[in-house]
Protein backbone atom coordinates (compact mmCIF):
# COMPACT_ATOMS: atom_id res chain seq x y z
CA UNK A 1 0.00 0.00 0.00
CA UNK A 2 3.20 2.53 0.81
CA UNK A 3 4.65 1.38 -2.39
CA UNK A 4 1.24 2.28 -4.19
CA UNK A 5 1.17 5.33 -2.37
CA UNK A 6 4.75 6.65 -3.27
CA UNK A 7 3.95 5.92 -7.00
CA UNK A 8 1.11 8.56 -6.98
CA UNK A 9 2.79 11.24 -4.90
CA UNK A 10 5.53 10.66 -7.92
CA UNK A 11 2.81 10.49 -10.58
CA UNK A 12 1.26 14.01 -9.34
CA UNK A 13 4.67 15.53 -8.51
CA UNK A 14 5.96 14.87 -12.25
CA UNK A 15 2.31 16.41 -13.53
CA UNK A 16 2.58 19.28 -11.26
CA UNK A 17 6.40 19.75 -12.68
CA UNK A 18 5.00 19.24 -15.89
CA UNK A 19 2.80 22.39 -15.26
CA UNK A 20 4.65 24.54 -14.41
CA UNK A 21 7.45 24.17 -16.88
CA UNK A 22 4.46 24.45 -19.08
CA UNK A 23 3.23 28.00 -17.00
CA UNK A 24 6.75 29.52 -17.27
CA UNK A 25 6.59 29.33 -21.16
CA UNK A 26 3.20 31.34 -21.44
CA UNK A 27 3.19 35.09 -20.16
CA UNK A 28 -0.24 37.78 -20.46
CA UNK A 29 -1.43 38.72 -23.60
CA UNK A 30 -0.52 42.44 -23.75
CA UNK A 31 -2.54 44.96 -26.10
CA UNK A 32 -3.36 48.54 -25.54
CA UNK A 33 -6.79 49.06 -25.01
CA UNK A 34 -8.26 52.29 -26.29
CA UNK A 35 -9.95 54.82 -23.82
CA UNK A 36 -13.49 54.39 -22.36
CA UNK A 37 -16.43 56.28 -24.02
CA UNK A 38 -19.28 55.82 -22.01
CA UNK A 39 -20.10 55.89 -18.57
CA UNK A 40 -22.64 55.03 -16.20
CA UNK A 41 -25.31 52.27 -16.42
CA UNK A 42 -26.03 51.62 -19.82
CA UNK A 43 -29.87 50.69 -20.36
CA UNK A 44 -31.07 47.52 -19.99
CA UNK A 45 -30.84 45.79 -23.08
CA UNK A 46 -33.60 42.67 -23.51
CA UNK A 47 -31.02 40.37 -24.99
CA UNK A 48 -31.75 36.37 -24.43
CA UNK A 49 -28.36 34.44 -23.64
CA UNK A 50 -26.63 37.22 -22.29
CA UNK A 51 -23.65 37.08 -20.02
CA UNK A 52 -23.29 39.15 -16.99
CA UNK A 53 -21.25 42.30 -17.76
CA UNK A 54 -17.70 42.42 -16.91
CA UNK A 55 -16.38 43.76 -13.43
CA UNK A 56 -13.02 45.59 -13.71
CA UNK A 57 -10.56 44.75 -15.64
CA UNK A 58 -10.20 42.08 -17.67
CA UNK A 59 -8.42 38.84 -15.84
CA UNK A 60 -4.85 37.80 -17.63
CA UNK A 61 -5.18 35.58 -20.32
CA UNK A 62 -1.83 33.92 -21.12
CA UNK A 63 -0.65 33.11 -24.67
CA UNK A 64 2.83 31.40 -25.46
CA UNK A 65 5.72 33.65 -25.45
CA UNK A 66 6.71 35.15 -28.84
CA UNK A 67 2.97 35.29 -29.74
CA UNK A 68 1.83 38.78 -31.77
CA UNK A 69 -1.08 40.46 -33.46
CA UNK A 70 -0.59 38.74 -36.67
CA UNK A 71 -3.64 40.43 -38.33
CA UNK A 72 -2.51 44.59 -37.99
CA UNK A 73 -2.21 45.59 -41.87
CA UNK A 74 -2.77 41.96 -43.55
CA UNK A 75 -5.20 42.05 -46.32
CA UNK A 76 -9.28 42.06 -45.67
CA UNK A 77 -12.26 41.26 -47.65
CA UNK A 78 -15.75 41.35 -46.66
CA UNK A 79 -19.15 40.63 -47.92
CA UNK A 80 -19.75 44.20 -48.13
CA UNK A 81 -17.81 45.17 -50.90
CA UNK A 82 -19.06 48.97 -50.59
CA UNK A 83 -19.30 49.95 -46.94
CA UNK A 84 -21.62 52.16 -45.47
CA UNK A 85 -19.25 54.11 -43.60
CA UNK A 86 -15.63 53.86 -44.09
CA UNK A 87 -12.83 51.44 -45.58
CA UNK A 88 -12.06 48.02 -44.60
CA UNK A 89 -8.55 48.56 -43.70
CA UNK A 90 -9.93 50.47 -40.33
CA UNK A 91 -10.45 46.63 -39.44
CA UNK A 92 -6.54 45.94 -38.20
CA UNK A 93 -5.14 49.47 -38.97
CA UNK A 94 -3.74 49.27 -34.91
CA UNK A 95 -6.71 52.11 -33.98
CA UNK A 96 -9.10 50.93 -31.42
CA UNK A 97 -10.85 54.27 -30.50
CA UNK A 98 -14.59 54.68 -31.07
CA UNK A 99 -14.27 57.86 -32.27
CA UNK A 100 -15.68 59.32 -35.35
CA UNK A 101 -13.55 57.29 -38.67
CA UNK A 102 -12.12 54.62 -36.31
CA UNK A 103 -14.47 52.23 -37.82
CA UNK A 104 -15.76 50.21 -40.97
CA UNK A 105 -19.74 49.51 -41.12
CA UNK A 106 -21.20 46.93 -43.40
CA UNK A 107 -24.52 46.84 -44.63
CA UNK A 108 -27.68 45.32 -42.92
CA UNK A 109 -27.98 41.74 -42.38
CA UNK A 110 -25.54 38.69 -42.14
CA UNK A 111 -22.13 40.39 -42.79
CA UNK A 112 -18.62 39.43 -42.58
CA UNK A 113 -14.94 40.53 -42.40
CA UNK A 114 -12.06 38.23 -43.22
CA UNK A 115 -8.65 38.64 -42.88
CA UNK A 116 -5.93 36.72 -44.54
CA UNK A 117 -2.58 36.14 -41.93
CA UNK A 118 -0.41 35.19 -45.11
CA UNK A 119 0.53 31.93 -43.88
CA UNK A 120 -1.06 29.37 -41.85
CA UNK A 121 -0.47 30.23 -37.88
CA UNK A 122 -1.16 28.94 -34.60
CA UNK A 123 -4.02 31.50 -33.14
CA UNK A 124 -4.17 31.63 -29.80
CA UNK A 125 -6.46 34.21 -29.29
CA UNK A 126 -8.76 36.98 -31.15
CA UNK A 127 -9.78 40.31 -29.88
CA UNK A 128 -12.66 42.40 -31.56
CA UNK A 129 -14.01 45.79 -31.33
CA UNK A 130 -17.14 46.33 -33.17
CA UNK A 131 -18.71 49.30 -31.78
CA UNK A 132 -17.93 50.52 -27.54
CA UNK A 133 -18.94 54.46 -27.77
CA UNK A 134 -22.28 52.75 -26.89
CA UNK A 135 -23.74 49.40 -24.84
CA UNK A 136 -24.89 47.07 -27.76
CA UNK A 137 -24.86 43.58 -28.63
CA UNK A 138 -23.80 42.33 -32.03
CA UNK A 139 -26.07 39.44 -32.91
CA UNK A 140 -25.13 35.92 -34.23
CA UNK A 141 -21.47 36.58 -33.70
CA UNK A 142 -19.19 34.07 -35.27
CA UNK A 143 -16.04 33.44 -35.58
CA UNK A 144 -13.97 30.81 -38.05
CA UNK A 145 -10.52 29.61 -39.15
CA UNK A 146 -9.50 27.87 -41.87
CA UNK A 147 -7.00 27.42 -44.64
CA UNK A 148 -9.40 27.59 -47.60
CA UNK A 149 -10.26 31.14 -48.42
CA UNK A 150 -13.53 30.08 -49.46
CA UNK A 151 -14.39 28.71 -46.21
CA UNK A 152 -16.02 25.93 -47.90
CA UNK A 153 -13.38 23.06 -46.50
CA UNK A 154 -11.84 22.61 -43.07
CA UNK A 155 -13.74 25.31 -41.32
CA UNK A 156 -13.03 25.54 -37.05
CA UNK A 157 -15.40 27.26 -35.60
CA UNK A 158 -14.29 28.86 -32.01
CA UNK A 159 -16.83 31.15 -31.48
CA UNK A 160 -20.42 31.29 -32.38
CA UNK A 161 -23.39 32.58 -30.39
CA UNK A 162 -25.86 32.46 -33.20
CA UNK A 163 -28.31 29.94 -31.32
CA UNK A 164 -31.25 30.17 -33.39
CA UNK A 165 -28.77 29.32 -36.04
CA UNK A 166 -29.59 32.30 -38.26
CA UNK A 167 -26.65 32.69 -40.10
CA UNK A 168 -27.25 28.63 -41.20
CA UNK A 169 -23.67 28.25 -40.00
CA UNK A 170 -25.06 25.55 -37.29
CA UNK A 171 -26.48 26.96 -33.69
CA UNK A 172 -23.86 28.37 -31.19
CA UNK A 173 -24.04 27.94 -27.43
CA UNK A 174 -21.53 30.65 -26.46
CA UNK A 175 -23.53 33.70 -24.81
CA UNK A 176 -24.53 37.40 -26.41
CA UNK A 177 -22.15 39.96 -24.55
CA UNK A 178 -21.88 43.87 -24.48
CA UNK A 179 -19.63 46.04 -26.10
CA UNK A 180 -16.69 47.74 -24.20
CA UNK A 181 -13.60 49.31 -24.09
CA UNK A 182 -12.36 45.99 -23.92
CA UNK A 183 -13.07 43.97 -26.66
CA UNK A 184 -14.25 40.99 -26.80
CA UNK A 185 -11.43 38.21 -26.06
CA UNK A 186 -12.07 34.19 -27.80
CA UNK A 187 -10.06 31.87 -26.59
CA UNK A 188 -8.80 30.25 -30.05
CA UNK A 189 -7.22 27.41 -28.21
CA UNK A 190 -4.02 27.16 -30.66
CA UNK A 191 -6.34 26.42 -33.40
CA UNK A 192 -4.00 26.41 -36.54
CA UNK A 193 -5.29 28.29 -40.05
CA UNK A 194 -4.55 31.23 -42.08
CA UNK A 195 -7.84 33.08 -42.63
CA UNK A 196 -9.51 34.36 -40.25
CA UNK A 197 -13.53 35.05 -40.81
CA UNK A 198 -15.79 37.10 -38.41
CA UNK A 199 -19.46 37.38 -39.23
CA UNK A 200 -22.38 39.19 -37.12
CA UNK A 201 -25.81 40.12 -38.08
CA UNK A 202 -26.70 43.53 -36.94
CA UNK A 203 -26.93 44.65 -33.44
CA UNK A 204 -29.33 45.86 -31.00
CA UNK A 205 -29.14 49.70 -32.05
CA UNK A 206 -29.41 49.24 -35.75
CA UNK A 207 -29.08 46.07 -38.74
CA UNK A 208 -25.56 47.29 -39.24
CA UNK A 209 -22.29 45.68 -38.78
CA UNK A 210 -19.51 47.59 -37.56
CA UNK A 211 -15.68 46.83 -36.90
CA UNK A 212 -13.30 49.13 -35.12
CA UNK A 213 -10.75 46.67 -35.09
CA UNK A 214 -9.79 43.20 -35.18
CA UNK A 215 -6.49 41.91 -33.26
CA UNK A 216 -5.04 37.68 -34.22
CA UNK A 217 -2.67 36.75 -31.44
CA UNK A 218 -0.62 33.89 -32.83
CA UNK A 219 2.34 32.11 -34.36
CA UNK A 220 3.50 30.99 -37.73
CA UNK A 221 3.49 27.69 -37.67
CA UNK A 222 6.59 25.32 -37.49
Amino acid sequence: MRRIVSINLAVLAGVFVAIAAQAQDKVPLQTQLPKPLFVGTPVPLNVPNLEPPMKGKRPDFYVPAGTVNLAKNKKITASDNSPVVGTLDLVNDGDKAGDEGSWVELGPGKQWVQIDLAKTANIYAILVWHFHSQARVYRDVVVQVSDDATFKSGVTTIFNNDFKNDLSLGAGKDLNYVETYQGKLIDAKGVKGRYVRLYSNGNTTNKLNDYIEVEVWGKPAA
